[in-house]
């Protein structure tokens, strides 16, 4: 299983950036998929979910500002993030998997004041 997160990039506060999680190994469309992040010294937080059926979650933090969808057809899962704060500043981590987990790599998120 692998996973490639990418997207991220530099941006100033209020802007939007689209986070992508292209998977192989597994398909999107049956696996339990997230996103997490990491700021600089804190510990690593679950940010959105999507699962089987379609449902998904949000941290109370981005609940309103940030979008997870998923495209079977390209095995992919997005996380379209709007009204970005620096406080969104951090590595963002796709996952895999629940009893079984798998992580991608990281993607680094840096919003500006």
């Amino acid at each position: 299983v692998q996973l490639q997160a990418s997207g991220g990039g530099l941006v100033q506060a209020g802007g939007s950036l689209r986070l992508s999680c292209a998977a192989s190994g597994i398909r999107v469309g049956v696996k339990p998929m997230a996103w997490y992040r990491q700021a600089p010294g804190k510990q690593r937080e679950w940010v959105a979910r999507i699962v089987g059926g379609g449902i998904t979650d949000y941290a109370s933090s981005v609940k309103g500002r940030f979008t997870i969808s998923r495209d079977n057809s390209k095995n992919t899962v997005s996380l379209q993030m709007n009204s970005l704060k620096p406080e969104d500043t951090a590595v963002y981590y796709c996952k895999a998997g629940s009893v079984l987990e798998y992580w991608g790599q990281g993607t680094l998120v840096t919003v500006s004041s």
